[in-house]
């Protein structure tokens, strides 16, 4: 669990920006959201190839297009 410290003369608003940080860079949100929902392994598999595919097509496009430049 990450923890800040907090000063009693910063605002409150700084110190919870602080502290949502550090559980950002913790990965704690990332996590939460992941385990919302129970994913089945085959429908993980589906996910990952579909986002495969969009980013060779993106990495296509972005080739194709300085080709032409």
């Amino acid at each position: 669990m990450p923890r800040i410290r907090i000063d009693d003369r910063k605002p409150f608003d700084i110190s919870l920006r602080q502290f949502k940080r550090a559980c950002e860079k913790a990965g704690i949100v990332k996590e939460m959201r992941e385990r919302q929902h129970y994913v089945k392994p085959t429908e993980q598999r589906k996910i990952a190839k579909r986002a495969a595919i969009k980013r060779a097509r993106k990495n296509a496009r972005n080739v194709f297009s300085r080709a032409f430049r």
